[in-house]
């Protein structure tokens, strides 16, 4: 026990001695800060930072980053002096722009992303925060617009390519999203692009379009879990419960870390009525993924 608590007292010693030690460089602020737990301890280690001449733009901008999550003001105050210090940093307008949306100050929102758009107006970064703002606020089809100038300015990116689809297709625009994928042919695998074309088709109301595409997918790819899991939430819309089921549990043995397909065949199972089968898989869920309560509550809430 006297060895413990020896060990013990040294590793606290470690610990501590960078708060005893003379401190002249940000970055030292900046790992004190980072080890806190709370805003409230960040605070008095990094707002010194401001009137600090070593202290970078970079520097400044991950304290307001550390701060923007519990003292935004605080942070806000940091990103403008790293704006002060490089007015030309895309990176400082966008973390403004984020700042601003958490203090709800749309104006200064728009005026963050307007000069993020003037440094950088051929970064697609400024649509892309954009547009994620336009979603929090349910304004599907304005975020639909951003996506499209993103899209413009990287149009070799699938990730914002298939974003735009995914906009394209919530706003029932299903006609552009197909010919914004086949623009995306040479950049995604063959499968996952059918899966891509089957989903627009789903949102369109066309499940049959969606299960022929769906298949083609799982063909393409024998071990396109998403492509199954798709195919099965078709089949079942469509009433073809057994051929859904069995889709969805190819689904999850092909991607065993992936609880989505066991929760909706026994979201299925449920709403069939098929209490002791959805008892089954509840268990066989909380057996595999006893982390996620919420999900199980939610999909497989047993009568």
């Amino acid at each position: 026990m006297r060895s413990i608590l020896v060990v013990c007292g040294v590793a606290l010693l470690i610990h501590l001695i960078p708060l005893f030690l003379p401190r002249n460089m940000p970055e030292q602020e900046l790992a004190i800060a980072r080890a806190a737990t709370s805003a409230e301890e960040r605070v008095q280690f990094l707002m010194p930072l401001r009137q600090h001449p070593k202290a970078t733009p970079a520097e400044l901008r991950e304290a307001a980053e550390l701060l923007l999550d519990g003292a935004p003001a605080e942070a806000h105050e940091l990103a403008q002096e790293a704006e002060r210090r490089d007015p030309s940093a895309l990176e400082t307008q966008l973390l403004l722009a984020r700042i601003c949306d958490v203090e709800r100050m749309e104006r200064c929102v728009s005026t963050s992303l307007e000069r993020a758009a003037q440094v950088a107006p051929k970064d697609a970064r400024p649509d892309l925060l954009r547009a994620d703002f336009q979603e929090q606020d349910g304004d599907v089809a304005g975020a639909a617009e951003s996506l499209r100038q993103a899209y413009g300015k990287a149009p070799g990116d699938a990730v914002i390519g298939l974003r735009y689809v995914r906009l394209l297709s919530a706003s029932k625009h299903g006609d552009e999203a197909m010919s914004v994928l086949k623009e995306l042919a040479g950049q995604l695998p063959r499968g996952r692009l059918l899966v891509e074309q089957g989903r627009v088709w789903t949102r369109e109301g066309r499940d049959a379009d969606a299960v022929k595409l769906f298949r083609k997918a799982v063909e393409e790819d024998p071990r396109l879990g998403i492509g199954y899991f798709e195919l099965g939430l078709a089949l079942y819309r469509q009433g073809n419960t057994e051929a859904a089921e069995e889709s969805l549990r190819q689904a999850d043995r092909l991607d065993l870390s992936d609880p989505k397909a066991l929760a909706a065949l026994c979201a299925m199972q449920l709403e069939q009525r098929r209490i002791n089968d959805a008892r089954l898989t509840r268990m066989d869920l909380e057996r595999r993924f006893s982390g996620r309560t919420e999900l199980i509550r939610q999909s497989c809430s047993i009568p």
